[in-house]
């Protein structure tokens, strides 16, 4: 409703098809989950949607644990998602990331986290991805959002059972949950949100893989009849 709109004021990201599942864009302050078995793009997604942000709203920090900066910046090269305002950082402990985020402050536009499964606190015993560091890192995480007014978006792997691995208890902890699904042997892919307390949980975006990357697919029907 437009009420609940002015409500919440958004953040366009420049991916009209994640906007949309979004309800509008990112709303400041916020934590957005993304989920999805690995191998699936997720974190193609990311580092589009990441780019387009950096290109339409401010630099945006893009910290991975999976891969070196090296890496992500050869992907985002080729993915055509290479910008100045694209700041990536290869790093698993929290401390550093949120060190490096608190730094760039309030120019700050979305702060990425590629995976949660991946960053550790070292104030915590046990390791990287199991249950108590995931709840203490995405709570710290949670508090910067809150604190800054900067949407955080976090990956979160998908176990074969389709269960988020580091179970239900980050779906609770965070504003909106949304699922990046597909079938490996069809290049659609399908983002829903599952939880969503600034919208509808009612909205498909729709996107073709390709060699470069994801390609929104605003008239759905069109992926499926090309499948």
């Amino acid at each position: 409703t437009a009420a609940s709109d002015q409500a919440h004021p958004r953040q366009q990201t420049g991916m009209p098809e994640v906007d949309r599942v979004l309800g509008g864009g990112l709303v400041p302050g916020s934590v957005v989950l993304v989920g999805g078995p690995p191998g699936i793009g997720k974190s193609t997604l990311l580092l589009q949607t990441s780019a387009a942000l950096a290109r339409s709203a401010g630099p945006v920090l893009y910290a991975s644990g999976e891969e070196s900066v090296a890496q992500v910046g050869g992907r985002a090269t080729r993915l055509g998602a290479a910008h100045d305002n694209l700041l990536l950082v290869a790093e698993t402990r929290i401390r550093a990331i949120l060190e490096a985020a608190e730094h760039l402050g309030s120019k700050l536009s979305a702060l990425i986290i590629d995976s949660i499964q991946t960053v550790y606190s070292d104030a915590h015993d046990g390791l990287p991805g199991n249950v108590s560091q995931i709840r203490m890192v995405t709570s710290q995480l949670v508090g910067f959002a809150k604190r800054h007014g900067i949407p955080v978006i976090v990956v979160g792997h998908v176990t074969k059972d389709g269960q988020l691995a580091g179970p239900r208890l980050l779906e609770h902890l965070v504003d909106t949950v949304l699922s990046f699904e597909g079938d490996e042997e069809r290049s659609t892919r399908m983002l829903r949100a599952t939880k969503n307390r600034f919208g509808s949980t009612q909205e498909l975006g729709v996107f073709e893989m390709r060699g470069d990357g994801l390609r929104e697919i605003s008239n759905p029907s069109e992926a499926f009849l090309s499948d």
